[in-house]
C-alpha cells in the first residue's frame, strides 16, 4: 500500500527537495504541496493524504494552527501530521503535540530517517525522535498550557483505564514499542496492541503520540533529571 504524503512548507526549494526524496521510495507518493497553513488544511481534505509533512513557520496560518485544524476535523481522522522543527524552535514541540501532531523531526534529519519517520507516523505510531529530545518533551509537557494551548490534564482522566492499561500507557510514554512492552510484561505484542487501542478509545485520542501527552499531563509519568519516572 502506497503512503500518500502532503508537503507543507513555504519554501519552494525545500518542498522540491522533499518531493524528490519521498518520490524515490517505492511505497511513498507525494500527492500535493502547500505553501501556507490554510493550503495545507485544504489540501489535506482534497488529496486525502495519509501524512502531512508540516513546517511550523509559515506565513498566515502557521503549521501549529494548521495541525490543530487537521487534528480537530473528524473528516480527517485518518490524516497524521509529522511536524518539522529546528533546534531554535524546540519550544514549539509541545505545542505541536498538544495540537494533535503524531510526531516531529528536526530539519537536519538524514534522508533515510525522514522516510522511516513518515512510515512510522502513517502506521499510527508516535515519532518522538531523536532520543536526545525526549527529556525536552517531558519537561514541556509538565508545564501548564498557556492561553494558546490545552489545559493540563488531571489524574482523574485515567480512572477509565484498567490497571494494566495504565501500566502500558506509562511504558508507551517512555518510548517503548509494543514488542518492547511485550517482553517486559511477558505477554504477546498483540495483547499489548489491544490494550493500547483500548486506552486510545477510552481516552479519546488519535494515536500513540497523544497517549504520551495524556500520560505526562495527567502526572502518570514525570520527568526526573531528564528521564521519565513512574508515579503511583
Amino acid at each position: 500500500m502506497t503512503i500518500r504524503v502532503l508537503i507543507a512548507d513555504d519554501q519552494a526549494l525545500i518542498r522540491a527537495g522533499f518531493r524528490a526524496l519521498i518520490d524515490s521510495a517505492d511505497d511513498l507518493e507525494v500527492v500535493g504541496e502547500a505553501a501556507t497553513g490554510d493550503e495545507a488544511v485544504a489540501m489535506a481534505r482534497s488529496t486525502r493524504a495519509d501524512v502531512v509533512l508540516m513546517d511550523i513557520r509559515m506565513p498566515g496560518t502557521d503549521g501549529l494552527a494548521a495541525t490543530g485544524r487537521i487534528a480537530g476535523d473528524d473528516d480527517l481522522a485518518g490524516v497524521r501530521v509529522l511536524v518539522l522543527t529546528t533546534f531554535e524552535a524546540d519550544e514549539y514541540v509541545v505545542q505541536a503535540l498538544r495540537a494533535g501532531a503524531s510526531g516531529f523531526l528536526g530539519k537536519g534529519v538524514l534522508p533515510a530517517e525522514l522516510l522511516a519517520g513518515i512510515r512510522i507516523v502513517a502506521a499510527g505510531e508516535a515519532l518522538l525522535s531523536p532520543a536526545a529530545t525526549r527529556s525536552l518533551i517531558s519537561r514541556f509537557l509538565q508545564q501548564p498550557a498557556d492561553s494558546g494551548g490545552r489545559a493540563t490534564g488531571s489524574p482523574e482522566r485515567l480512572t477509565v483505564l484498567t490497571e494494566r492499561e495504565r501500566e502500558i500507557l506509562a511504558l508507551v510514554a517512555h518510548g517503548l514499542s509494543n514488542e518492547d512492552i511485550a517482553v517486559r510484561l511477558v505477554v504477546s505484542p498483540l495483547t499489548v496492541k489491544t490494550h493500547v487501542n483500548r486506552a486510545m478509545t477510552k481516552l479519546g485520542v488519535r494515536d500513540r503520540a497523544q497517549l504520551v501527552v495524556v500520560a505526562y499531563q495527567s502526572g502518570l509519568v514525570a520527568s526526573d533529571a531528564g528521564r521519565g519516572s513512574l508515579r503511583g
